[in-house]
């Protein structure tokens, strides 16, 4: 740590507040502060690491005996902490590796290893070797494939140009893309657009490997024979079991064919090792890569096509694979129809240390802690529940499934679910509802960071200052920082997208070292090493995850504040603007470029290089609904935090009926749903989404920017009469509850 970076913790600490907390009164928000305290004396380290080694003894992938070993293991321990815990069962697709075949025909013959060490000192590699699973993509076709090979950087759109303008078309060919840029789905969900009939991906050291640091064993990083797992089925156009589109996996549920299901990748797509993609690209000819696409493999990185030819065979098992979500519950006393969910997944692809342990980990401790404070005589006051979600990995199946199977009573009492997945030491990283946002920032605030002994709000406020543009710096000088915006990959996607529901996702990061991620070694022994040493930064989150569900089941009115949505959403609208601008600009100059011949005079006449299509000039898009819509929200989110600090300072207010208002403050997310966006009605939620072509990342009014960003216009200025008329729905809520409150 820097001396510059130590001076800015200390300038910027403060101790923790004994202030008014957002939705209590003056004296309630001391009682609230003394209950949380009496909170972490519960977090024991040493109990934590105890239940981390036990959980990754040994891999506990979907559908494997540990999952449900670690499964039944996990409610028996919430029932003797006093929850109500059932284990829910939900029977989803998931194949299985039968055949898995890559070998390089010419212009010299290679049979790829596909298998991946484990390393010997490891405690847990006898049992990885003879229980884990091979490396694999989940939802691949099935396929046997033979065509040339062309090398497509990381597989993004942007890529495609850029073999387009050079004349090379995938079509019939194979592809080899690099992780990185985008979530591994899109790279293959693109390559069969183009036209290609298998994918490859693989790991570059640059991004991991030699090239960051020692490898495994010796240090955290990926070795050569290393191989990143994952799913490739069509997350961004729904997540959750593919035979059954929008309603729970239940034993005896209604399924479709698996060929009618458009999620399922249509070509055989598979991961390799920086090993076995090395001898591919020995072998390419063609055009040396542009600088930008070039890793760190000691070769010279060549697109193709050809003279590299590659057979590639696939074969899967499909079947229905049972998945153990366990659901905990501890009855609040005054408005028991009222939830406080908090979830981790607890599958792996491996035996997951990191992903997800790291998580649920805190999780348990959080559910410990909580039922020793009922032992005490305490209850909350509105009902907790803990899940521990099943099958995510291979597409969020346990949460989606189950959010679909109880939709309608999750609409009516959800006030918030608070997600994890992996965590490491460090920095404190939030998204989710901006609602929300002022309590998150009173929590970070309450926490104090075991390294700087300042708070964890105060640590990332110094990393703010010290590597962040101006907007942060402006956001760390305020005191409050802003919550991200929430894409997908984890178990909080159809809480938030599908069902509207106030959501929060959080975790610490940035200090932990590794290339673990669904590799052979993401073990007890790696995360303990290089992750987080003696689950430092697991307690952390387990105090922060606490105070967030004590507060939200205990505040007297829910404490939502709207200035910080309007403050996002307005920001969102600006960049639409700026975007459709922009994109007006860059096309009249594109197109003014093509007709004067200028590409043509610029491009080197010995690489044949294909001249630019035109583009379709970009409208002047009408926005007044946009604007028109934030301008009322503005409105009313003021007057609604005015009341609501006046209402909460009040032990009894008059005239208020609290348990209504505050059913109608949790219901606030969703005023933003609609009927869908364009090409995928499962995503509702009209200002997040994945993206189309960016899996995880997020897009901020999607239906708005992805219209812009893709040229269809007529789209795009539908989509902003639809978003602004939610916004307008958010708006008429927050009136209502104003009205509600004296």
């Amino acid at each position: 740590m820097t001396k510059i970076f130590l001076a800015l913790i200390f300038m910027v600490a403060v101790t923790a507040s004994a202030g008014d907390l957002i939705g209590f009164s003056e004296k309630a928000s001391e009682t609230q502060q003394q209950l949380e305290k009496k909170f972490d004396t519960y977090l024991d380290a040493n109990m934590m690491l105890g239940w981390m080694e036990y959980l990754t003894r040994r891999p506990h992938h979907a559908g494997s005996p540990k999952v449900k070993e670690n499964a039944e293991w996990m409610a028996e321990k919430l029932r003797s902490w006093g929850f109500e815990t059932e284990i829910e069962v939900f029977h989803v697709l998931i194949p299985r590796p039968l055949i898995r075949e890559l070998t390089l025909l010419e212009p010299a013959r290679y049979e790829a290893v596909l298998k991946e060490p484990t390393a010997p000192e490891d405690p847990v590699s006898k049992a990885i070797e003879t229980e884990g699973l091979p490396p694999y993509n989940a939802y691949s076709a099935d396929g046997d494939v033979t065509a040339e090979l062309v090398y497509v950087n990381q597989g993004l759109p942007r890529d495609y140009e850029e073999l387009e303008l050079r004349g090379i078309d995938v079509k019939g060919k194979i592809v080899l893309a690099r992780y990185g840029g985008s979530w591994r789905g899109i790279k293959p969900k693109l390559a069969y657009e183009k036209g290609a009939i298998g994918c490859l991906i693989y790991n570059d050291p640059k991004a991991d490997g030699f090239y960051q640091g020692d490898a495994y064993p010796d240090g955290a990083f990926k070795h050569d024979h290393a191989v990143q797992r994952g799913s490739v089925l069509d997350l961004p156009l729904r997540p959750g079991d593919p035979l059954t589109p929008g309603w729970g996996a239940t034993k005896d549920a209604k399924r479709i064919a698996r060929e009618d299901a458009d999620n399922i990748m249509k070509i055989p797509v598979l991961p390799i090792s920086y090993h076995d993609a090395k001898p591919l690209m020995e072998a390419l000819g063609g055009e040396t890569a542009p600088p930008s696409w070039r890793g760190a493999m000691p070769v010279t990185y060549r697109i193709g096509p050809g003279p590299a030819k590659v057979r590639l065979k696939l074969k899967f098992d499909w079947k229905l694979i049972p998945a153990y979500n366990v659901i905990a519950k501890m009855k609040g006393s005054e408005a028991p129809d009222q939830w406080v969910i908090r979830g981790n997944h607890h599958d792996a692809w491996v035996v997951g240390a990191t992903d997800p342990i790291s998580g649920i980990v805190p999780m348990l401790a959080q559910a410990y802690a909580t039922g020793q404070l009922a032992k005490t005589g305490w209850r909350p006051k509105r009902t907790l529940v803990f899940c521990a979600w099943d099958a995510e990995e291979p597409a969020l199946l346990g949460s989606t499934d189950w959010v679909e199977h109880h939709a309608d009573e999750l609409k009516k009492k959800t006030v918030a679910y608070i997600n994890t997945d992996g965590s490491s030491r460090g920095f404190l990283g939030v998204g989710g509802s901006h609602a929300l946002e002022k309590m998150v920032n009173q929590v970070a605030r309450d926490v104090p960071d075991p390294q700087t002994k300042g708070s964890v709000a105060d640590r990332r406020f110094s990393l703010m200052m010290v590597d962040g543009g101006p907007e942060s710096k402006k956001q760390a000088r305020a005191r409050q920082f802003q919550l991200g915006a929430l894409g997908s990959g984890s178990d909080y996607t159809a809480f938030f997208q599908h069902l509207g529901l106030p959501t929060l996702n959080l975790g610490f990061g940035g200090e932990g070292r590794g290339g673990e991620y669904h590799t052979n070694f993401d073990t007890f022994a790696h995360y303990t090493r290089h992750r987080d040493p003696g689950l430092v930064y697991g307690v952390v989150l387990a105090s922060v995850c606490g105070r967030l569900s004590l507060r939200l089941s205990e505040a007297r009115v829910l404490p939502f504040d709207f200035t910080d949505t309007l403050k996002a959403v307005s920001g969102y609208v600006d960049e639409v603007v700026k975007l459709a601008d922009d994109q007006r600009k860059a096309v009249a100059e594109h197109n003014e470029l093509l007709a004067g011949g200028h590409y043509q005079r610029a491009a080197d006449p010995k690489k044949k290089r294909r001249l630019p299509k035109p583009k379709s000039e970009v409208p002047y898009f009408n926005f007044a609904p946009l604007h028109n819509a934030v301008a009322g929200l503005k409105k009313e989110a003021a007057a609604w935090r005015n009341t609501m600090r006046t209402v909460a300072e009040q032990e009894k207010p008059d005239g208020a009926d609290l348990q209504k208002l505050n059913a109608l403050l949790y219901s606030s997310e969703q005023a933003f749903l609609g009927d869908g966006l364009p090409r995928r009605p499962w995503f509702r939620h009209q200002i997040y989404a994945p993206g189309f072509y960016t899996g995880y990342g997020v897009k901020t009014l999607p239906g708005i920017r992805e219209g812009i960003e893709e040229g269809n216009y007529k789209e795009a200025q539908e989509q902003i009469h639809i978003t602004a008329a939610a916004i307008d729905r958010l708006t008429a809520l927050i009136r209502k509850a104003t009205a509600m409150l004296p």
